[in-house]
């Protein structure tokens, strides 16, 4: 993969990283009418209050947007679960187009060091129990399962609990 460009996002890509967003979670959504299709795309509610990030790479008619995702500062009111000590993300997405290049594992890198720079004790996150490929990332980059911590926002919608504990790790 060439080279991505890791940054905040800005407020004039906020519809295209929520029309990105619901693009790779359209297979997971529960339809048209999904409430938490707003919550994908309310990109100005979410910088405002945690931390976007976007990956983007120069493309042919300019800068191509990759994928995204929301870093969680201790007290945002989007952290879920996240205790003392710990760092979370959330809506980690790729574009269709873009998956499978790295993408996400860079995203999920930023928001590793980003934790470990700032003394973390580890990362949590939540995933819908059918979003494989993302388990998969996450295995491979050493997170582990955390059932302990799964949970159901709404009736139908299980979330499944990983973890990284950055204070057996090495820098």
């Amino acid at each position: 993969m060439a080279v991505v460009d890791l940054r905040r996002a800005r407020p004039e890509e906020y519809d295209a990283i929520g029309a990105l967003t619901v693009a790779a979670y359209e297979p997971f959504l529960l339809g048209p009418d999904d409430a938490y299709r707003l919550r994908l795309t309310d990109v100005a509610g979410r910088d405002r209050d945690a931390e976007v990030w976007v990956a983007t790479q120069d493309g042919p008619s300019g800068v191509d947007l990759l994928g995204n995702v929301t870093l969680c500062p201790p007290g945002s009111p989007w952290c879920e679960l996240a205790g003392d000590g710990e760092g979370e993300f959330r809506m980690l997405a790729v574009s269709p187009a873009a998956q499978g290049r790295g993408v996400g594992a860079a995203l999920t890198g930023l928001v590793v060091d980003r934790f470990r720079a700032e003394g973390a004790r580890g990362v949590v996150l939540s995933s819908l129990t059918e979003m494989a490929g993302a388990h998969r990332l996450y295995e491979r980059l050493g997170f582990t399962r955390a059932a302990h911590r799964d949970w159901s926002p709404v009736p139908g919608v299980d979330l499944i609990a990983y973890e990284l504990d950055l204070r057996s790790e090495h820098p």
